[in-house]
């Protein structure tokens, strides 16, 4: 699909996403499967600032890039750390390098990962997280390739801050902690998915999130029943072909 049809259809995904009781989990996970397509990396993934100030992994294009963001929270280093912190792009880096994040870098190498990038999810002085992007080779991403990194991010920032136009900070300090002790119960639901039909966990996750989808239900609220036992393995949608 050419780049321009992949972009207006990742821009028309995003705005379907906006419904009343709107999924952040599924909406951010659209983003970072779409920057792989659009911008041909390796991975991505997303992190969002807690209510306490501290980052906090949201969701990951691959099990291997979740590996390596949540050794770069443990690390306490890395691109999409120094991204939030500073609420500028960190761009072009070159991990084989090893002087910026030494721990990190040898971590991610080790994982496949050569070059990463990290994009502010900002809007105006608000820097809510951070999105980052990887690559397998070395080099650096074009700057039309950073202007749609920016531009997904930025159209994912207002999605989030701007939902019934939240103006209150303990509103959206409420609704950021909702998203992401959600992620909790999801991740317990992918593990028990794995298991009991002996799938790996980025399969048992699209089979969650096809499940949820074809029901019109959120990833959270499924991932509870299953977690709970209400509803069995056995009985989530069979995946897309």
């Amino acid at each position: 699909m050419p780049r321009e049809a992949q972009l207006v259809r990742t821009m028309v995904d995003l705005a379907d996403s906006l419904v009343d009781e709107f999924d952040i989990v599924d909406l951010l996970t659209t983003l970072t499967d779409r920057c792989v397509e659009v911008l041909d990396i390796a991975a991505a993934g997303i992190m969002l600032a807690a209510p306490e100030g501290d980052l906090r992994l949201m969701t990951a294009s691959s099990e291997a890039m979740r590996i390596v963001e949540l050794f770069e929270l443990q690390a306490h280093e890395g691109p999409c750390l120094d991204c939030y912190l500073s609420g500028r792009p960190v761009v072009n880096q070159n991990l084989a390098a090893g002087e910026r994040w030494p721990r990190f870098g040898s971590f991610a190498l080790a994982a496949g990962y050569r070059a990463a990038d990290a994009i502010p999810m900002r809007l105006r002085t608000q820097t809510i997280g951070a999105l980052n992007l990887f690559r397998t080779e070395t080099g650096s991403l074009s700057d039309e390739d950073l202007t749609v990194a920016q531009a997904l991010a930025d159209v994912a920032t207002i999605t989030i801050l701007q939902h019934r136009k939240i103006e209150d900070a303990d509103v959206l300090n409420a609704q950021l902690s909702q998203a992401l002790n959600s992620r909790i119960v999801i991740e317990q639901a992918k593990g028990m998915l794995a298991e009991a039909r002996r799938l790996d966990v980025s399969d048992a996750f699209a089979l969650l999130r096809n499940h949820a989808r074809n029901h019109n239900v959120r990833l959270a609220d499924l991932a509870t029943d299953v977690v709970h036992g209400t509803i069995t393995p056995s009985a989530l949608d069979p995946p897309r072909t």
